[in-house]
């Protein structure tokens, strides 16, 4: 199943030489994904999707939509390779929202050169479309010079991920089926590069507290909610985090280097805290009606955060063995999910870390997301997932952009990744 006995083998070679040889056409592809407005809420992506078709229906592809909202639809595609191995490319299509008076550039697209660096502009240039195009060419270059990669390629291009919504992925994940995939997602901060190889699990926590009113002149005579809840808050968020995890042998490889990637922005100790303990976010307080009354309602929302591998149930129930402690105060509501993960040296991760390495010339870390995405969900359903893509550091930022050689670099890896899964594949089932 190994491409060919060189690095490369002359089948994806003759794809990643049509694709540095073509950076115009990426460029341009890249520039009518941002020209198709696709800000979600409202998350309407039918314009983005139509010049996805477009450009895989010129070049071949037969493509199939498969939507639950017709204004948010989700592409499906293939190019077959000379294997069953299967890699995916996921991509979604919607963005974030702008203002366009916080932007000195077009936030729908608009090529400029600025400290020598020929960049892209607008809404998604780095999160994803930028990306996306990124994949979509790899697949456009296979065609191009009819060669059948050593994989086949699927290809999921998604929309409503901003929000999380339904109508994107998680109406898709069912009919996929991959022994690997790559989102598009940027994954480098500050020159940094990585591919995430994990995220995190979440507990989710409503807590209500119930006091005695009282005029406020007199507090003595009631039992102030807010008091209540803040000891509450303040116990449980100092238990959680005095907390070490019992983090799992197979984790314990990405907890280090997602500690050595985060503590050049974070700092040492904050990045080793981020992966060794819970942390606990006090998102929400809310309490009182009145000044000069005694609250007797009071209601907060944590954040709570675990590493991939550690039972959130057993950290819930600590949680619950804290709050006895607080007799007016009660979990009212509670959703969790656990962190998900892919072995570090495992074919997906190996293929992209090695690839990117090889054509950026640079360490790629291999980490661990500090929040979770759509790689939970297509972990969960059984496709080994990583997420991966050069980029910059504006993600939802105004003035939002990608450099050219970025999308150039992408295109690149993702053109030369079918050959090296294929062979870490092999590598990783030679004993099996």
């Amino acid at each position: 199943m190994t491409d060919e006995s060189s690095d490369l083998g002359a089948r994806t070679r003759a794809a990643v030489e049509h694709v540095t040889a073509t950076t115009d056409e990426l460029v341009e592809l890249a520039t009518e994904l941002l020209a198709a407005d696709s800000q979600n809420p409202p998350g309407d992506t039918t314009a983005a999707a139509a010049v996805v078709r477009d450009a895989m229906e010129a070049a071949g592809v037969t493509v199939r939509e498969s939507s639950v909202d017709p204004a948010k639809p989700n592409l499906l595609f293939e190019v077959p390779g000379d294997s069953d191995l299967t890699l995916l490319y996921n991509g979604h299509l919607d963005t974030v929202g702008y203002d366009a008076s916080e932007w000195t550039r077009d936030p729908l697209g608009e090529r400029a050169t600025v400290d020598g660096d020929d960049r892209l502009y607008g809404r998604g240039a780095t999160d994803m479309k930028g990306p996306l195009a990124a994949m979509l060419h790899a697949a456009r270059s296979y065609q191009a010079v009819d060669e059948r990669p050593p994989v086949t390629l699927a290809y999921a291009v998604v929309s409503d991920e901003e929000t999380g919504g339904d109508a994107g992925l998680p109406a898709v994940v069912d009919d996929l089926e991959a022994d690997g995939c790559v989102i598009g997602e940027t994954t480098c901060e500050r020159g940094r590069h990585s591919v995430t190889v994990a995220d995190r699990g979440s507990i989710w926590l409503t807590l209500d507290a119930t006091g005695e009113g009282a005029h406020g002149s007199r507090p003595t005579l009631g039992v102030n909610a807010i008091d209540e809840l803040w000891a509450a808050v303040t116990h449980l968020r100092e238990s959680l985090t005095d907390r070490p995890l019992d983090v799992p042998a197979d984790v314990d490889a990405i907890v280090e280097q997602s500690v050595e990637y985060y503590a050049p922005i974070m700092g040492e100790r904050a990045a080793r805290d981020t992966f060794r303990y819970p942390t606990a976010n006090l998102g929400e307080f809310h309490g009182g009606d009145t000044i000069n009354a005694v609250p007797e309602h009071a209601r907060a929302r944590l954040d709570v955060r675990v590493v991939a591998g550690v039972d959130t149930k057993t950290v819930l129930a600590d949680i619950r063995e804290c709050l006895r402690e607080h007799d007016r105060v009660e979990l009212t509501d509670v959703s969790w999910s656990r962190g998900t993960y892919v072995p570090v040296d495992g074919p997906i991760a190996t293929a992209t870390a090695e690839t990117a390495a090889a054509v950026v010339g640079d360490r790629v870390h291999r980490r661990s997301a500090t929040g979770g995405g759509d790689t939970k969900t297509l972990r969960n359903a059984g496709i080994p997932t990583v997420e991966f893509a050069l980029g910059t550091d504006t993600v939802h930022a105004s003035d939002e952009y990608t450099t050219v050689d970025a999308l150039a670099a992408n295109a690149e890896i993702y053109a030369r990744l079918p050959g090296a899964f294929a062979r870490a594949h092999d590598a990783w089932h030679a004993d099996d």
